[in-house]
């Protein structure tokens, strides 16, 4: 007899995600419809608060305050997969990469279309972030979650590492020249 899938829904600036996972560990945050993603099944079981933590660290990213995860994982890839997911993460949060330069990053030059199939197959939307990569034009492209996601994210990366730029460079300067800042927060998004 194996373990029920366990999930929850966490409601988003982008949209409804799935989190799915077993044994204290996620293995997949998902955005309806997505593509290539799974269906909540008939024995899986609803539990929010075996993804309390993911759900904390998803919150605070969306609120602007967190820029990398730290999570319990438990994600099946092939060896390739596994690299490429992994160099996803090397990735600066509010900066892109191009699925070629990411190629050249693991060592595998002319290997652009397996390395797209590979982040294509990520199953931690996100917290691994496919969503920086983009096309040699620096053009959007394909995102399992969709591209109006992919742009709301990468968007909401910018101006999160925009405002955290200028904060760091205003605690630099003397007092004085400081002005504060009246605007809305800047982790706040809007649905695509």
């Amino acid at each position: 007899m194996h373990a029920a899938t366990t999930y929850s829904l966490l409601p988003t600036p982008i949209g409804e995600l799935l989190l799915v996972g077993g044994h204290g560990a996620l293995s997949g945050i998902y955005m309806p419809p997505h593509k290539g993603g799974p269906d909540v099944g008939e024995d899986w079981v609803r539990d929010d608060d075996a993804f309390a933590q993911a759900r904390a660290q998803l919150d605070a990213y969306f609120a602007g305050q967190l820029t990398a995860f730290d999570l319990r994982r438990s994600v099946t890839g092939t060896v390739f997969q596994q690299l490429v997911w992994q160099e996803l993460e090397r990735v600066p949060y509010g900066q892109t990469i191009s699925y070629q330069q990411l190629a050249e990053r693991i060592g595998r030059p002319t290997a652009a279309r397996a390395v797209g199939t590979a982040i294509g197959r990520n199953p931690l939307s996100i917290v691994v972030p496919c969503h920086r990569v983009v096309g040699a034009t620096g053009m959007l492209t394909g995102y399992a979650g969709g591209v109006d996601r992919k742009r709301a994210l990468l968007a909401h990366e910018m101006r999160v590492a925009a405002v955290n730029a200028s904060n760091s460079a205003d605690s630099r300067a003397p007092a004085r020249t400081r002005a504060a800042d009246t605007s809305s927060p800047a982790g706040s998004m809007t649905s695509p």
